[in-house]
Parts: structure tokens; sequence; C-alpha cells
């Protein structure tokens, strides 16, 4: 029986791995991944929308064969959302159930003060890993495994969360007041996604390796095409990629990304169109224009789109 590879040995077999995952990476984005798992660094990615930023993540839990855990994050995204809260439904639910014995817990009691103190004593029974809803970030530090622990869209949280986040990845480790302090069974590989929706602190920063990834050159852009759609024909690759790289060089409101050039892709072959004349482009915009603004001025532009 073969043991799954959990492990990158260098920057080439980075890129052998994710390639095997159908993620084509680039040398930097390579050189990053395998520098980050070599010192236990999370991954700082920023870019615009639809670069291939959450994918990344989602392409080396696949190539290590480690399980994802996702936290989306969100403006008033809090503690008890991202990292426990306890079940208090459950645990009245068992107070109500074994209400008799803590009748007999308290029998002996002449005061209320005495009754209370008596409960208290038995208040481990109650906050215990028992009652214990792990959010996302617990999950990955009590993993009986190393896990893939996306952070996305770090830039929608609020600061006040961001500045949480610094104990987790600097030491790995939560505090749980109840329970004392909890380490990572295993250091997650660590990625957090930012676009740029607003700043990232200096701190956050520090702590992670940075990465930026653009929309792809024409190049690779083409590679993943050619990958994603095994029966395009170079010649319609090459000009659908060529659209794609002068239509984001118009003043858009949202640039097509790469999952839009490839359900492009797959349109014109569903079209069975081999050529992508003027009017094969303004009959499928819609497949990679969001707003009719945007569709407006790609076929204002046609001539400039298909030079």
């Amino acid at each position: 029986m073969t043991v799954p590879d959990t492990e990158f040995r260098s920057v080439e077999d980075v890129q052998k791995k994710l390639e095997g995952v159908d993620y084509i990476p680039s040398r930097e984005i390579a050189t990053v991944v395998y520098l980050a798992a070599a010192t236990q660094k999370p991954i700082l990615v920023e870019g615009p929308a639809g670069a291939g930023k959450t994918e990344l993540a989602r392409a080396i839990a696949r190539s290590l064969n480690l399980r994802k855990i996702r936290l989306q994050c969100y403006e008033g995204l809090d503690e008890a959302k991202s990292l426990y809260e306890w079940e208090y439904a459950k645990q009245l639910l068992y107070t109500q159930m074994i209400k008799e014995k803590i009748n007999q817990v308290i029998a002996t009691a002449d005061t209320i003060s005495e009754a209370v103190e008596k409960i208290a004593q038995q208040e481990n029974a109650f906050f215990s890993e028992r009652f214990l809803l792990a959010r996302p970030l617990l999950q990955a530090i009590t993993s009986d495994e190393q896990v893939v622990l996306l952070i996305d869209e770090i830039d929608k949280s609020d600061p006040e969360f961001e500045a949480f986040l610094l104990e987790l990845l600097s030491d790995f480790q939560v505090s749980i007041p109840e329970l004392g302090i909890w380490k990572a069974k295993h250091i997650p590989i660590v990625i957090l996604t930012s676009n740029n929706y607003r700043d990232i602190s200096d701190a956050l920063k520090r702590r992670c390796i940075h990465l930026y990834i653009d929309y792809p050159k024409k190049d690779l852009e083409k590679r993943i095409v050619k990958l994603k759609i095994p029966g395009i024909e170079d010649r319609l690759a090459d000009q659908l990629v060529n659209a794609i790289s002068n239509i984001r060089a118009l003043d858009l409101k949202k640039r097509p990304c790469i999952s839009e050039t490839i359900d492009w892709a797959k349109a014109l072959m569903v079209l069975q169109i081999n050529d992508l004349s003027p009017q094969a482009l303004s009959d499928t915009l819609n497949v990679i224009c969001k707003y009719q603004a945007d569709t407006a001025l790609v076929r204002e532009s046609i001539d400039k789109v298909l030079k």
C-alpha cells in the first residue's frame, strides 16, 4: 500500500504536486509555498478577485492529501464564530436530565450560598470538551492530523478580529478560560487571502510570507486553458487568451478572472466555434462580463480586443 506523500520536498516538488491536481503555479508561487511549509509560516495571498487565491489553498490540500478547513471572514466575525462556543442548549438539556442528581448534591446545603458553592464544585462537568462546539480555528488546532487552514478574505473582517489572530499565528495556540491553553497538535498550513478591501495591519503581515497573485501572463493562462479544456485547438486558445488580456486592459467594473476565461472557452467549444470572430465575441460576452456597462464597453472596443 502506497503511503500518501504529505510534505513538499523542494520547489520543483511543489510545482509537480500542484500541477498533479490541475493547478499550474508560477515559479514564484511554488517557491513561496515551499518556504511557508518548510518554515511553518502562514501565507498572506493578495490580489484581484478570481486570480486563484482560494484555489491555491484547495490545491495545496489536494496535493498533500490533507483536509482543508475554511474560515470565511466577514464584518462582525468574532471568537465565538471562528474559535469556539459553549453549547448552552446541550448543557441545559443535560441539567434537566440529571436534575435529581443535582438535588442530591445540594441536599445538605443550609443556605443558597452553600448550594451555589456545591454546584460550582461540579462545574468541570459542564465546562468540558463534551459541551465545546469547535469552530474552524479550533478544529485546525486540535486536529489529530495536519490540515490546511484557509482564512478567506481576511480583509472583510474587523481589525479587532485580525488582532485576535496574532496569538494563533504566532504560537499556534489558543486560550480557553475554562480549560486552559490548547497548543496545536500539528502546525497547520495556513493560507490567508485578501482582495484588498482594506489594508492589512503590519503586525499580521510580519507573521506571514507575502504573495501577490495577479492575473496570469498569456503563456501561463494558455497552459491553464489547455489543461482544463484538453480539446481546444491552439489557435482558438491563443485568440481567447489574447482577447481576455485586452479586455482586462479596459476600464471595466469587474475584470474577467481565470475561471471566466475557462467558462468562455467551454462556451465556445459547446457552440463549436473554432475562430474568435467579432460576432462570436459579441454573442458570448455574457459569459465573461457580469455588468451591462462592461458588456457595452467591450462591444464598443471589439476591434481593440481582437487586434
